[in-house]
C-alpha cells in the first residue's frame, strides 16, 4: 500500500515538475507507536478466523444442495408420470435429504451455544433418520409416495 507523501506539489507546480522532482512522492503506510515498539502495517491489525481448509468442501455441499433441488424439480413431474418403487424410495430420499440440509442450515444460523447446537443436531439427526425410514415403510407396506399422492389429488 502506498500515499501520496506531497500532495500539493502535484496540484500546485505541474506533473512535469513532479516526476522530474527528486522527493520521494509515494513511501509505505505505516504506522508508529510513540512507544519503542517497531512499526507494524495497518493491515496486520485485521483478526480473521483460522482456515480450516474446508471452502473446496463448502463449495461441493452447496454444488451438491443446489443439484439435488433441481433433481428434485425434474423428479416430481416424473414421478406422476412413471410411479413405481424406484422413483418412491429415490423421492423418498431427495426429500429426506432435502430437508435435512435446509433444517441442518436453519440450526447453524439460528442455534447458539455448544451444547444447544450440539442437541439440535443430534435432534435433527433423528428426525431425518425416522423421517427416512418412515417413508421407506410407507413404500415397503403401503402404496408408496407415488400412487398416495396422486390418491390424495383424485379427492
Amino acid at each position: 500500500m502506498a500515499a501520496l507523501h506531497r500532495f500539493g506539489s502535484v496540484c500546485g507546480r505541474g506533473v512535469k515538475s513532479v516526476l522530474l522532482s527528486k522527493s520521494a512522492l509515494i513511501r509505505p503506510l505505516l504506522s508508529t507507536n510513540r512507544t519503542q515498539q517497531p512499526p507494524f502495517l495497518l493491515g496486520s491489525q485485521i483478526r480473521m478466523s483460522p482456515v480450516h481448509n474446508a471452502s473446496s468442501s463448502a463449495s461441493f455441499h452447496w454444488t451438491l444442495e443446489r443439484s439435488l433441488s433441481l433433481a428434485l424439480l425434474g423428479m416430481i413431474p416424473a414421478a406422476y408420470v412413471y410411479p413405481g418403487a424406484v422413483m418412491d424410495y429415490s423421492l423418498a430420499a431427495a426429500l429426506t435429504l432435502h430437508g435435512h440440509w435446509g433444517l441442518s442450515q436453519v440450526v447453524i444460523d439460528y442455534v447458539h451455544g455448544d451444547a444447544k447446537v450440539k442437541a439440535a443436531k443430534a435432534a435433527l439427526f433423528v428426525l431425518s433418520a425416522t423421517t427416512f425410514a418412515g417413508l421407506c415403510y410407507f413404500n415397503y407396506h403401503d402404496v408408496g409416495i407415488c400412487r398416495a399422492v396422486a390418491m390424495l389429488w383424485s379427492l
